[in-house]
């Protein structure tokens, strides 16, 4: 089957595009909802304690309940970023920092589709009501332009009948250092790979050229800041069974993310509509992307991407008049990305106080409770180690392992006696949970604990 071929376009301004790569990033990047994650805090606080430290922790340097034990930090380099983005410029640089990386996406994809259908935006948008709930100012939205541009090289080495070049294989090093969905990476050039094999003319050659790439790739990924550990520890990720726990590691539903399989149903629907020519290969790589996506919620967003990229060349239409952007419409597209980011730092943005950014409630903690032990909302974890104060637990769950999560949902569930035991394990003197919490309803009606603060975030309770 031959690869359609893009012709170039010469015309006015690509409204569109300037659409796809400036305001819907903007908009997406600069909404305070994207500080709706407890561990948006943790990641800032990591890569600070970095900074400082000028080194990667190897131990826990925040909690009490894991202090000095065991922490890989794989997402170490994306932590740096998003803690030199935050003392520049505080939250607004944060978020000046997650709208760049969705302009750098966005522009990926955008110009990848532009190339093989008119209607460009319409891939965006379709991704974007996927992305949307992950739409985190944590690690992996840095690691998505990534996922965007590997795919492309992948592409772009099949239309040339070729391995990409071994220089691209350095991706790897700052993929790895980034975020553990490297490892989704390499499936993707594991796949290329055997459809170069099965497709090229000149098989031997195309065996060798791959096989070289991988080896390159498989090199690369082991320069990391955590060494063999790096590479390993989202296998070991994998195999924790506290993970349906998390709301982001369980299966995904309807009921969980609706625009997700209401973009999905849509694009079935066109999809047995318009018949897109793709080769088998990448079709048992969207579907094996589809069962990951389908078994844990966090895999729809590498989904949404990866299929972002690949399907607009299937619907090309047979006749290739399709276009490549305009230079003029680039070079604004350029020049307004680095306007609008350096905006986004200087304006202020602050989170919206709840559960995830609880500052009014941790400022109303009394001096003399600040160092003794707490029993925390899982989400209030990260803003309590950005505020100086050490946790019962957070947001790094594989660290922790099954024993402690596992233990504290049950606590956190209400199990009275999972609380008193840790308790008294811990020396628990103070508790600082959601309003939601269903421990939080067990101890108001206990005479052992007094309110000391509440507000629309949660409640402090201490021992008597």
């Amino acid at each position: 089957m031959p690869d359609a071929a893009p012709v170039p376009r010469n015309g006015r301004l690509d409204i569109s595009m300037l659409l796809a790569v400036l305001l819907i990033p903007a908009v997406l990047g600069s909404s305070r909802t994207i500080f709706d994650d407890g561990d948006v805090s943790w990641h800032i606080a990591t890569g600070q304690w970095i900074i400082d430290h000028r080194a990667i922790p190897q131990t826990d340097p925040f909690s009490f309940t894991w202090y000095g034990k065991p922490w890989v930090p794989i997402e170490w380099l994306a932590e740096v970023f998003y803690a030199g983005a935050y003392r520049l410029a505080g939250y607004g640089g944060v978020a000046a920092l997650v709208t760049a990386a969705l302009m750098m996406l966005h522009a990926i994809v955008y110009v990848n589709a532009r190339r093989w259908v008119r209607a460009a935006l319409l891939p965006i948008v379709a991704m974007d009501f996927a992305l949307v709930p992950m739409l985190f100012a944590r690690p992996h939205v840095l690691a998505w332009p990534l996922l965007a541009l590997w795919t492309w090289l992948m592409l772009r080495a099949r239309e040339q009948d070729r391995a990409p070049p071994l220089i691209a294989a350095l991706l790897m090093v700052l993929w790895t250092n980034l975020h553990g969905s490297f490892v989704i990476g390499l499936a993707i050039a594991a796949a290329f790979g055997l459809e170069a094999l099965v497709a090229s003319p000149d098989r031997p050659r195309a065996l060798r050229q791959w096989l070289l790439f991988g080896a390159a790739c498989a090199a690369a990924c082991l320069i990391n800041g955590n060494g063999l550990e790096g590479v390993l520890h989202p296998l070991r990720i994998a195999q924790l069974h506290m993970l349906p726990l998390i709301d982001e590691w369980q299966p995904a539903t309807p009921g969980r993310t609706p625009f997700f399989f209401g973009v999905l149903a849509v694009t079935l629907a066109l999809i047995l509509w318009k018949r897109p020519r793709l080769r088998w290969t990448r079709w048992l790589l969207l579907a094996a992307l589809l069962g990951l996506a389908l078994l844990q919620v966090r895999h729809e967003a590498m989904l949404a991407i990866v299929a972002a990229i690949l399907l607009p060349q299937g619907f090309a239409p047979r006749e290739a008049r399709a276009h490549t952007a305009d230079a003029p419409s680039v070079w604004v597209a350029v020049g307004g990305a680095a306007m609008l980011v350096a905006i986004g730092t200087i304006l202020p943005l602050q989170p919206a106080d709840n559960d995830a950014n609880p500052w009014k409630l941790i400022a109303a903690i009394p001096p003399e409770l600040r160092s003794e032990h707490v029993l925390n909302g899982y989400s209030m974890g990260g803003p309590l180690i950005l505020a100086g104060i050490r946790p019962y637990i957070d947001g790094r769950g594989d660290m922790y392992g099954d024993d402690l999560v596992v233990g504290y949902s049950s606590i956190a569930h209400g199990d009275g006696q999972a609380f008193a035991e840790a308790v008294r394990r811990w020396d628990i003197r103070w508790v600082m949970l959601p309003n939601d919490s269903r421990l939080l309803r067990l101890i108001e009606r206990s005479p052992e604990w007094r309110l000391i603060a509440h507000d629309k975030a949660g409640a402090i309770y201490a021992r008597r």
